[in-house]
């Protein structure tokens, strides 16, 4: 496997993963019947926007850099209040 090969695949895993986070909220909602965001979410949004990142930083293209990078942000800070929320039910 030559590198670049190799980043592709990275590119394409975080970019599966960043599409299957819609997938899990879709059919949790569905099963739900209404609509929801599980914590699921949250994590796959994570990691697929941190493999998406590091992609863009080997890319070497600020305008993915940003993004990914302000959306992981968003991601940890959710998973943050989600876990606070946690602590204070019990």
């Amino acid at each position: 496997m030559t590198r670049e090969t190799l980043w592709l695949v990275i590119g394409f895993a975080g970019q599966a993963v960043f599409t299957g986070r819609f997938v899990l909220q879709w059919l949790y909602s569905e099963f739900k019947r209404r609509s929801v965001i599980p914590v699921g979410f949250w994590y796959l949004s994570m990691l697929g926007s941190a493999l998406l990142l590091t992609y863009a930083i080997y890319r070497q293209d600020p305008v993915f850099i940003i993004g990914q990078g302000f959306g992981l942000l968003v991601y940890l800070r959710n998973l943050q209040l989600i876990a606070r929320h946690q602590e204070q039910k019990e």
